[in-house]
C-alpha cells in the first residue's frame, strides 16, 4: 500500500473553507491580538477523513527524523497529534496548563533522550507551542522538530529545529489598541477554545 502525497497548501485551506473552518470578521486570538481571519480548526477536525489526511501530511514531513512521541498542547493539538502519531506509528501526548504553566499531567511521562515532535493545529505567535518545547526539555525529551496544519505567521514564527506548516496564511493582526475594526465600533469574538 503507498502513501498519499501529502495534501498541498491549496487542498489544505479547501478543507478548511469546505468544513466552514476558515471564518472572516473581527476576532481575538489566543494571543490577544486582532485580526479578520479566524480558523477554527475544530470545524475540520471533527472530519476524520479531513483529520486523518492532515496528519498524514504533516507525519510524511518527519518520517526520517526517528520521532518517538507526537506532543501538543490541549486542546486544539489533540487531534493532530494523535493523527501524526498514527501516521508515524508512535505515541501521541498532550500538554495542560496547570497555574498558567503548560505541564505533562494525566501520568505521561518522558524519557531522558526522546526525541519528540511538538505539533499544533495553527500557529500564529508560536507561544503555545514554545511552552510544549519548554515541557519536552525540563522532563529530558529532544526536540527534532515543529509541525503544524496552518502557520497564520506568514512564516514568522520561528524554531531552533525543522519547522514545517502544510499551509501559510498571512492574515494581518493587530494589538488591540491599534486595532482598526475596533477603532470602527466593531467588537471582536473570541470562538477558540480559550477565553
Amino acid at each position: 500500500m503507498t502513501t498519499p502525497a501529502p495534501p498541498t497548501e491549496r487542498e489544505t485551506l479547501e478543507r478548511y473553507e469546505k468544513r466552514g473552518g476558515l471564518l472572516r470578521g473581527h476576532f481575538r486570538l489566543t494571543s490577544g491580538l486582532h485580526s479578520d481571519v479566524y480558523l477554527q480548526s475544530a470545524l475540520v477536525l471533527q472530519h476524520p477523513e479531513d483529520a486523518g489526511a492532515l496528519g498524514e501530511g504533516l507525519a510524511a514531513a518527519f518520517r526520517d527524523e526517528g520521532v518517538q512521541t507526537v506532543l501538543a498542547p490541549a486542546v486544539g493539538g489533540i487531534i493532530v497529534a494523535h493523527e501524526v502519531a498514527r501516521a508515524l506509528g508512535v505515541r501521541a501526548l498532550f500538554t495542560e496548563r496547570e497555574d498558567g504553566v503548560m505541564r505533562l499531567r494525566r501520568g505521561f511521562t518522558l524519557g531522558a533522550g526522546e526525541r519528540c515532535l511538538v505539533v499544533e493545529d495553527v500557529i500564529t505567535t508560536g507561544g503555545s507551542t514554545r511552552e510544549v518545547v519548554q515541557c519536552v526539555e525540563e522532563h529530558g525529551g529532544v526536540v527534532v522538530g515543529v509541525g503544524s496544519l496552518i502557520d497564520r505567521s506568514g512564516g514568522t514564527a520561528a524554531f531552533p529545529v525543522k519547522r514545517v506548516a502544510l499551509a501559510t496564511l498571512a492574515a494581518t493582526t493587530y494589538p488591540p489598541e491599534f486595532c482598526p475594526l475596533c477603532k470602527t465600533g466593531s467588537v471582536a469574538i473570541k470562538p477558540g477554545s480559550r477565553t
